[in-house]
């Protein structure tokens, strides 16, 4: 955990508006216990910024628990490697083989998720990493979707309606 520490510093100097990054670096202190679900008032998940071999398009999901388009992504599930966590949830999301993964963090998004049934209202520390359709971008669509759709990284930096962190995202990605 302590290389996550390393990578949320090195976040934090890379995008200083951000004022998370402390937040993150706190969640940590909580041990491996901070990796699951369990951990019912705030917890790690790993998402991924999917893009297309072109680099143009990012693969997004309509989330059936949220209902919105919202990048792939899930619980860490007790795995401290939440760029792993961000690869295997794109693959299991998408069903696109051959997804390559960046080691660095690309984004941190610290969110409230609503009570659900028996589930309280909490926080997810949310790790995004982009993750490269390199091989294939032929998807399949999950139960934990309604629907998977590519989109233009322009159109979503572009649109004022978009989701905030996917704008957020979309503008990191652009300009790179």
């Amino acid at each position: 955990m302590h290389m996550l520490s390393e990578q949320f510093l090195q976040y934090g100097r890379h995008w200083p508006e951000e004022k998370d990054v402390s937040h993150f670096i706190g969640l940590l202190d909580g041990g491996e216990h901070r990796f699951r679900r369990e951990s019912l008032e705030a917890h790690f998940t790993g998402s991924a910024w999917l893009v297309s071999a072109d680099g143009l398009r990012v693969l997004l999901t309509h989330h059936r628990k949220l209902g919105r388009w919202l990048q792939l992504g899930g619980h860490a599930d007790g795995d401290t490697d939440l760029a792993r966590v961000a690869l295997r949830e794109a693959e299991e999301e998408s069903g696109i083989a051959g997804l390559e993964v960046e080691a660095e963090p690309f984004d941190l998004d610290r969110h409230r998720i609503p009570a659900r049934g028996a589930e309280p209202e909490h926080w997810h520390y949310d790790v995004r990493y982009v993750v490269r359709a390199v091989a294939s971008e032929d998807f399949v669509v999950s139960d934990e979707s309604h629907a998977l759709a590519w989109r233009s990284i322009r159109e979503i930096a572009d649109d004022p309606q978009s989701d905030k962190s996917l704008r957020r995202m979309a503008w990191k990605w652009l300009q790179r």
